[in-house]
């Protein structure tokens, strides 16, 4: 079995008393990160047992955020001249999106977004929404002065994307069960994202999906699943200063700036039970962590900067981003990142699942 640079670490025990608090710096030094691999976007305190508060145990209720909700989603399906995408007919989808403020109040609405994308059949009935994401510029990575930034997000530069597809939410369990055959889930549902799915079946997934469909699918490099996810934003979220649980599905035991302390769900919920991004994509923070094509490098010195994929072969862990239900706020950050072996599902709780890219300007 391939081991991640957490079992590699073998779950050192802390010296200092249980009660205390692991902190992201102190995990990440004693599990030896620095040389083998990168975390940065896993807490110690769901590995070391006793450490973390759950919503049972904590002194704040279970949810002190206000409910933020947003107007419906508007689809309009394509005319006869409507325009093409590899073969087949977009849609528009007209959606409101918000920002926050360091409070996680709501400072600005924008109902005015829309996005195009197509569907792709799966057969009985499923599809799978790919949205069009257009190319562009971005600067990848965290500034020097971001909360919970780690050296694994430096240095900050810039990447310049070219167009592509990407799946509007995480992949579903019905749609990895109609492709592969079977739903590995620990936390079953048709809508919910599919978890404890390794690199290596995800790429599967790809590889059959593409045969199906006669177009190619893959995973998206890690410059892609950053642009995407910011949407053209610069803060550490694309909704802004900060994050709430009535905005993503993380731990909300934990809070990022000035924001109240919010719901643990301790599990996964439906895909697209929150607010979009600019780009119309859903669920880029919390739920469960996705996979990416490329390989693991411990900064971002030599990367590429065309949005391609940083692939060393002989390097065994992948990368993973967004962060999921079990994840602190700063570990689901815009630039925040975490790593695996390929042949890994989770690793202690932490779920792995994905989304997908189809590509029109690169060569796949």
């Amino acid at each position: 079995m391939i081991k991640s640079p957490i079992q590699q670490s073998s779950y050192a025990q802390p010296t200092q008393p249980t009660q205390e608090r692991i902190t992201r710096q102190k995990f990440l030094k004693w599990a030896g990160l620095g040389g083998v691999g990168l975390m940065t976007a896993v807490v110690g305190r769901e590995i070391f047992k006793g450490q973390s508060p759950t919503p049972e145990s904590t002194n704040q209720p279970a949810n002190q955020s206000t409910t933020i909700s947003v107007a419906e989603p508007k689809y309009i399906p394509p005319t006869k001249e409507a325009s093409k995408a590899l073969g087949l007919p977009l849609w528009t989808v007209k959606f409101e999106t918000i920002t926050v403020d360091q409070k996680g109040q709501v400072i600005k609405r924008d109902s005015n977004k829309q996005a195009k994308f197509f569907k792709e059949d799966l057969g009985n009935g499923i599809t799978l929404e790919m949205v069009e994401i257009l190319g562009g510029s971005f600067n990848m990575g965290s500034p020097p002065d971001e909360n919970g930034r780690t050296e694994y997000e430096q240095p900050q530069h810039a990447v310049n994307v070219l167009a592509f597809f990407m799946s509007k939410f995480e992949v579903t369990q019905e749609q990895y069960k109609q492709i592969m055959g079977s739903n590995p889930s620990n936390f079953k549902g048709a809508k919910r994202p599919v978890e404890r799915v390794s690199w290596n079946h995800a790429v599967e997934f790809c590889k059959k999906l593409s045969q199906k469909a006669g177009r190619k699918y893959r995973l998206p490099s890690e410059a892609e699943w950053e642009y995407a996810c910011r949407a053209g934003t610069t803060t550490s979220f694309h909704f802004g200063e900060t994050i709430t649980t009535e905005l993503a599905n993380y731990d909300g035991n934990y809070t990022y700036a000035s924001e109240p302390e919010g719901k643990y769900r301790q599990e996964t919920t439906e895909v697209g039970s929150f607010p979009p991004n600019a780009f119309g994509l859903y669920d880029m923070y919390g739920n469960v962590w996705e996979w990416c094509q490329d390989t693991l490098h411990n900064s971002y010195k030599g990367a590429p900067s065309d949005g391609s994929a940083w692939i060393d072969n002989d390097n065994k862990n992948q990368v993973l981003r967004g962060g999921s239900w079990i994840t602190d706020p700063k570990g689901c950050r815009s630039a925040s990142r975490l790593s695996n072996g390929r042949a890994e599902r989770d690793v202690i709780g932490y779920p792995f699942g994905f989304r997908v890219v189809c590509a029109v300007g690169r060569t796949l």
